[in-house]
């Protein structure tokens, strides 16, 4: 089946089929859009982004505006969103990772969602967050300390002797929102916090060179829920523009 063929098959159209990202059902009123894996964690992805107005070439995507007008039914007319798997491919990427993303397939199945947006990202999802952090794993490898600090890791580890250096440095208050543990619930807290990559796990290798005031931030269990509750992760500004925006509501 077709990615045109299984669309109609939904009662569902688009303005171009070469080029359209989304695609819309009047009669039920509901939006469809391709979730890419390479932008989905757990059961939330990434859908649109402001910043894919232009591709690769500076150029404006002609899917763009199509897409941000059904984001807008959604948000404002009451219509569903509804997302299908698409698997990402770069086989026309050229040497330097540049050129347009490719289907390299797509699973034939509608899945009901939420659009929730943060900045300028809106994302689908089903309102659960992923139940383990990407830096937490029961069983992290070794790793080598030095001068240059150059540690063995795989994409789920936490060093600890980093984390008490970025601890050292910026304190054990939450980077983002300002909670502190020993303020609230006296010596029991004192020193407790999460550390966060600002670094995407996803692009570390088996050699990677941390940088503990650098690379780390510290925050609360529940700002670094947020942070990974999308793919790509949120940055700790996106995160502060959007608690922001809530206390000014």
């Amino acid at each position: 089946m077709s990615r045109k063929s299984f669309i109609e098959s939904q009662g569902a159209t688009c303005r171009n089929w070469n080029w359209s990202w989304s695609f819309i059902n009047e009669k039920e009123k509901f939006i469809i859009f391709g979730a890419w894996d390479k932008n989905t964690e757990g059961s939330t992805a990434l859908v649109l982004d402001e910043a894919w107005e232009r591709n690769y070439a500076g150029r404006k995507n002609p899917a763009y505006p199509e897409a941000r007008e059904h984001i807008r039914l959604v948000e404002e007319e009451g219509y569903s969103l509804k997302t299908f798997p698409i698997i990402y491919s770069d086989e026309r990427k050229d040497e330097n990772g540049i050129g347009p993303a490719t289907i390299k397939g797509f699973v034939p199945e509608l899945t009901s969602k939420l659009l929730k947006r943060v900045g300028g990202k809106w994302y689908a999802s089903d309102g659960i967050l992923s139940p383990q952090l990407p830096e937490e794993v029961e069983h992290p490898e070794k790793y080598i300390e030095g001068t240059s600090r150059i540690v063995s890791i795989n994409a789920y580890e936490r060093n600890a002797k980093a984390r008490a250096a970025c601890i050292k440095h910026y304190g054990a208050t939450c980077i983002v929102c300002g909670f502190n543990f020993q303020a609230v619930y006296g010596q029991i807290g004192a020193g407790y916090i999460h550390v966060h990559h600002l670094v995407p796990l996803s692009e570390i290798k088996k050699q990677y060179e941390l940088d503990p005031v650098r690379d780390l931030r510290p925050v609360c269990p529940n700002c670094h829920a947020i942070i990974h509750s999308t793919q790509p992760a949120l940055t700790i500004e996106q995160l502060k523009g959007h608690l922001g925006r809530n206390e000014n509501a």
